[in-house]
């Protein structure tokens, strides 16, 4: 099994992400993480799926989403080829003395930012690829995680040489 990032390229309509995940259900596929928001041109939504699966069924995923009417493109969204980010919000019970200890992890070690403050908890941002969040993550092991909250993957080709320009 290995997992694989694709990123669609669909009409922005109503339904367009309920028809691409009844796809995936409908053939028993997963969908480890689904993304979607508009692009830059409102007529358009950019989808980030990561998949998994072994090579002949990422293959077939991919065929088979690249039929769906909505789809105007589809590709494979390579590690060395692509930058890749997920956004975490984590809520940790915190008193006065194990709030400092917190802080000095997101900030000093993770580059993350404290968003809020509550007498008894504190929420986290986080922002990177999963694996620094899988790492931040653990270095909460001796803290009391309340709630958690992650967008799953984002992503987009390094360079120009991939870009889609679609004319209507």
């Amino acid at each position: 099994m290995r997992k694989k990032v694709l990123q669609l390229l669909v009409d922005n309509t109503s339904g367009v992400l309920s028809r691409i995940s009844g796809l995936f259900s409908r053939r028993g596929y997963n969908i480890e993480s689904i993304t979607a928001g508009v692009t830059a041109d409102p007529r358009y939504t950019r989808i980030t799926i990561v998949t998994s699966g072994d090579d002949e069924i990422l293959d077939q995923i991919e065929k088979q989403v690249a039929k769906l009417v909505d789809v105007r493109d589809i590709h494979e969204l390579k590690p060395d080829e692509s930058v890749y980010r997920e956004l975490c919000l984590v809520k940790v019970r915190a008193d006065a003395q194990t709030r400092v200890d917190i802080t000095m992890i997101v900030t000093n070690m993770f580059r993350g930012k404290i968003v809020d403050v509550g007498p008894e908890s504190l929420i986290v941002e986080i922002t990177g690829t999963q694996a620094k969040i899988d790492a931040f993550l653990r270095m909460l092991d001796n803290y009391e995680i309340l709630e958690l909250a992650r967008t799953g993957i984002a992503g987009l080709g390094r360079g120009v040489d991939k870009v889609i320009y679609l004319n209507d």
